[in-house]
């Protein structure tokens, strides 16, 4: 029997295992793998999620019982220090000396950590191992105990991992600092300006960012106070995290003489071998193509290639050009990039949307002739990452006019793409394990695969890095589809239902928060996407505000307030159909005067008030509740306006009494919870100054009643209204809304707003006009009275705020200080003020 030798059990060194082992001709050999580390392979893709739970054996890759499973000798807690080539040898810290026919080194890499005076200072880590994680908080508690101002901690590195780290400093309770050589965050990934959204964003959730800084010097006797920049730039801090990039970990490759690269890494060719030609180095330690990959993809590409020619199919190479494509969700915030982000002009022209008031920016590279997408930029929104990664390995075909494919086609409002399915069978879905579509759809039409659960297990798609997964969802719920059998959306991992039937969980069994869901029905720890999802269903079952739950709410909904980009809040208050007294007015303008606000008339016909910071939220809600305002929700998935024109009160062409009508509606229907936001409009003629048709809900004067439109909405993807009833009187529409609202949030999705529910409701508006109309389920009277006894509960959760003083105390920068943030910086604009520009 062979011995093959494996140093490292990371997660390449594991990969190559797992894959070796599923090799029907693998039992001529034996394993025998060596870990430095104290515990088997575990996932660092996900690390991050120590935080969470502190549960390392929730990352592990696979237990220790399942080496001896599978015939491996897994060691762990010894290092390799030798290799001798000629005996075909290895010796350890331990002196252990074994043989092997075929070594593969996965020994991975290493932190770099820069050359700076005070590096070696006590409170500097780096972020690498599940033992630096706990290094970390045992540090953090160690500095944090007893005291009650706030302490900063900083990272140095604003990469992929650096801001990782970032976002474990901030939930370890410090003011987060990210340090940056360069002159934009993730560098390596982004351009300038979609660099400049990612870095906008996670400033407005807390987090301090410094770039074009040069460390010279790390402050403080034993223990580290601060970093110094130059000669009067300096910052105060008493941890530090180093993210500054990767070394490979390459000592054994130089010590028995195998080709090196000029700045580190093992030689390789495209079969992962060696100078040595019965030596394989696989993963970061590997220099492929004069490049060190330092994503997991490619990692489990070389472990699959260094099998197959160990085995002997020597036809399996690595191919000349590594798609280092890659998405991620960073501190919340969704982020992609694939093919080439960024080109010199010669190769071909770009296409860019950016929205600044929503931190979204994508961008699209594109071929001269306008046919093939040769790479792109995703920022805030990713969801059509797959799609486009797909065009872009395949050379798909893409619109005549390609800023189709980041705004849709010209008045459809829809996605230019077409169905999941119509991709070619060969397209690598998933790059990290290697599986291609038709792997996929055959696990369910010949392997006979009846969920996502069941296409994972087999083909181990989505078990990487996880980017993969919307798209292998859609292929998996479209399969099923497609042979007629029936697709179950589970709202995540932690729930093995859909929102609908978590919904008639909830109701049913009268559960009365999100830990005794989670504890009925649910497993783990949960995510931010159930969290929210819970709180949702619990808003819209018993009316219940965020307040009661603030934990379990995204960051808006948890402070009552629309969070901006540098961190300060907006508020809005209802201005219910768009009417307002001069009184009213007057305190808008005092308020803001006072507070120093900026003030902008939104397109909801309301006024927002810009740049208050946390702690000034509730004084600023008492001068306004004082006033007779209440909360406008404009943070929240509920009801934001009912927009009105002035109708017959007024304008000459005007049927109905449209403003009247838009405050009942709008009064009524206030506070209510819903999947995703709401907004309706009231028109008083066919002209449509209010727009109505542009709503998940609008109203438009003719003769002998109203016509009630439903599920439009505006946005990058704008959808008309459809007609759905005709001349009605003000109380039958009232009650169709009534039910269409109560069926809609029943039965939609998480963050599904009216028009994309539509679009996959069996039967279309047809089957809706006989649920709602018609009656059809038997159910309206049901509804009626759901929505009803919803309206009687409305409650303004800003006047519950200010007067729960518990509640009340949530409004503060931080939770262990009453400081306030004082690194806001503004500049003038037109009379008022902005957020500086970094």
């Amino acid at each position: 029997m062979k011995k093959i030798i494996v140093v490292g059990n990371g997660m390449v060194g594991y990969k190559f295992c797992e894959k070796f082992v599923s090799k029907s001709d693998s039992e001529q050999f034996k394993i025998t793998v060596f870990g430095e580390e104290p515990r088997p392979a575990y996932d660092r893709v996900h690390l991050s999620e120590f935080f969470e739970n502190r549960d390392a054996k929730a990352l592990e890759m696979a237990p220790r019982s399942w080496y001896e499973d599978h015939g491996i000798e897994l060691i762990t807690g010894e290092l390799v220090t030798d290799i001798h080539r000629a005996s075909k040898k290895i010796t350890t810290t331990k002196d252990l000396h074994y043989k092997y026919d075929y070594l593969v080194l996965a020994t991975g890499s290493a932190p770099f950590v820069p050359n700076i005076p005070g590096v070696e200072k006590k409170g500097v880590f780096v972020y690498r191992t599940i033992e630096d994680l706990e290094g970390m908080l045992a540090y953090a508690d160690k500095i944090k105990k007893g005291r009650t101002e706030t302490i900063k901690a900083a990272v140095l590195g604003g990469g992929l991992l650096g801001l990782e780290a970032a976002k474990a400093v901030k939930d370890m309770g410090f003011e987060p600092h990210v340090v940056e050589f360069a002159s934009k965050l993730m560098p390596r990934q982004l351009d300038t300006r979609g660099s400049k959204v990612l870095q906008e964003k996670i400033e407005s959730l807390g987090i301090h960012v410094h770039l074009s800084k040069a460390t010279n010097k790390i402050l403080g006797d034993a223990s580290i106070t601060g970093m110094e920049f130059g000669e009067y730039d300096k910052i105060d801090v008493e941890m530090l995290v180093i993210s500054a990039g990767i070394r490979p970990r390459d000592e054994l490759g130089k010590t028995c003489d195998l080709k090196m690269g000029v700045r580190g890494g093992i030689l390789v060719n495209n079969k992962m071998q060696t100078s040595d030609p019965e030596i394989y180095a696989i993963g970061e330690v590997a220099l492929l193509n004069n490049m060190i990959y330092g994503l997991v993809a490619p990692g489990y590409d070389m472990a699959e290639v260094a099998v197959n020619q160990i085995l002997g199919y020597n036809e399996i190479v690595m191919p000349t050009e590594i798609d280092m494509s890659t998405k991620l969700k960073l501190i919340g915030v969704d982020v992609a990039s694939y093919g080439e982000p960024y080109m010199p002009i010669e190769k071909g022209y770009s296409i860019i949307y950016e929205n600044k008031t929503k931190n979204l920016y994508k961008r699209i590279n594109i071929s001269h002739d306008g046919k093939k997408l040769l790479g792109g930029i995703l920022i805030g929104d990713a969801s059509d990452y797959n799609m486009f990664h797909q065009i872009y390995l395949n050379n798909l075909a893409i619109p005549e006019d390609a800023e189709e494919l980041i705004i849709g086609a010209r008045g459809e409002g829809g996605s230019s793409f077409g169905s999941v399915l119509d991709i070619p069978d060969a397209a690598q879905v998933c790059s990290c394990e290697s599986v291609t579509k038709g792997a996929i759809c055959c696990s369910i039409t010949e392997d006979g695969c009846n969920n996502l659960s069941e296409v994972i297990a087999k083909t181990k798609a989505t078990t990487g890095c996880g980017g993969c997964k919307p798209m292998v969802v859609d292929l998996v719920n479209e399969t099923l589809k497609s042979l007629g059998k029936e697709v179950k959306q589970t709202i995540c991992e932690h729930f093995s239902f859909n929102r609908q039937e978590l919904y008639d969980l909830v109701k049913i069994n009268r559960v009365a928060d999100y830990e005794e869901a989670l504890n009925l029905f649910g497993e783990g720890h949960g995510c931010e996407v159930c969290k929210p999802a819970l709180a949702s269903i619990f808003a819209t079952i018993t009316m219940e505000t965020p307040n009661k739950q603030h934990t379990i709410q995204d960051t808006n909904d948890r402070f009552l307030a629309n969070i901006q980009r540098n961190g300060t809040y907006s508020v809005v208050p209802r201005v219910a159909g768009g009417e307002i007294t001069p009184d009213k007015l007057i305190v808008l303008g005092e308020v803001a005067k006072k507070y120093d606000l900026y003030t902008k008339i939104t397109g909801g016909q309301r006024i927002d008030l810009f740049g208050a910071q946390l702690h000034e939220l509730p004084l600023i809600w008492k001068e306004l509740i004082d006033a007779g305002f209440e909360s406008g929700h404009a943070y929240g998935k509920s009801l934001r306006t009912v927009k009105s024109c002035v109708g017959s009160t007024w304008c000459r062409y005007g049927m109905h009494e449209s403003v009247t009508f838009a405050i009942e509606i709008e009064n009524r229907y206030k506070g209510l919870r819903s999947p995703h936001k709401l907004k309706g409009g009231v028109s008083g003629c066919i002209r449509e100054c209010a727009e109505a048709r542009g709503k998940d809900f609008g109203l438009i004067a003719v003769d002998g009643g109203w016509n009630l439109y439903v599920c439009g909405n505006g946005g990058a993807t704008p959808k008309h209204a459809i007609l759905f009833a005709e001349q009605l009187d003000d109380a039958t529409a009232i009650k169709y809304l009534d039910r269409f609202l109560m069926y809609y949030i029943r039965t939609a999705g998480p963050l599904v707003r009216t028009a994309p529910w539509l679009e996959k409701l069996d039967g279309g508006i047809e089957y809706l006009k006989k649920v709602v109309i018609e009656d059809s389920l038997g159910i309206a009277e049901e509804l009626d009275r759901e929505m009803q006894s919803l309206v009687n509960k409305y409650e303004c959760e800003w006047k519950q705020a200010i007067e729960d003083p518990n509640m009340t105390k949530r409004f503060k920068h931080f939770v262990n200080s009453d400081d306030t943030d004082d690194n806001l910086v503004f500049v003038p604009m037109r009379e008022m003020k902005m957020p500086k520009a970094w």
